[in-house]
């Protein structure tokens, strides 16, 4: 039985709810994206999943829209896009770091390093 792309972004949706509820909180400080963890904040790039898998798909305006705000603050759409979260819904971090270019964002971080990966 094949699974459907829609069967898919419901599960990648799911997964990330369940990683948000039970990521543990930061005790204090600040991280990448201020007091909300990363692992939290992959929850608002749920538009992207399959965006973030294959090089190939359509980026929805959604998805887009989500990239513009978290690009506001690279390190924490770098982190994002790192996230265990990420990374247990299937994110291949070599193609999510191609969505702000996908999405014609022409503020976006060019030639930042996100871990391994430098942005286009």
């Amino acid at each position: 039985m094949e699974i459907t792309t829609t069967t898919k972004c419901l599960y990648l949706v799911g997964l990330l709810l369940f990683a948000s509820i039970t990521a543990p909180e930061k005790a204090a400080g600040a991280g990448e994206c201020g007091r909300i963890p990363a692992d939290r904040m992959a929850l608002r790039m749920a538009p992207c999943a399959a965006a973030s898998q294959n090089a190939r798909a359509p980026v929805s305006s959604g998805c887009c829209s989500a990239v513009q705000k978290l690009g506001k603050s690279p390190r924490c759409l770098c982190a994002v896009m790192l996230s265990d979260a990420a990374r247990k819904a299937g994110t291949n971090p070599a193609v999510a770091i191609t969505i702000p270019k996908r999405c014609n964002i022409a503020k976006r971080p060019i030639g930042y390093k996100c871990g391994g990966y430098t942005l286009p």
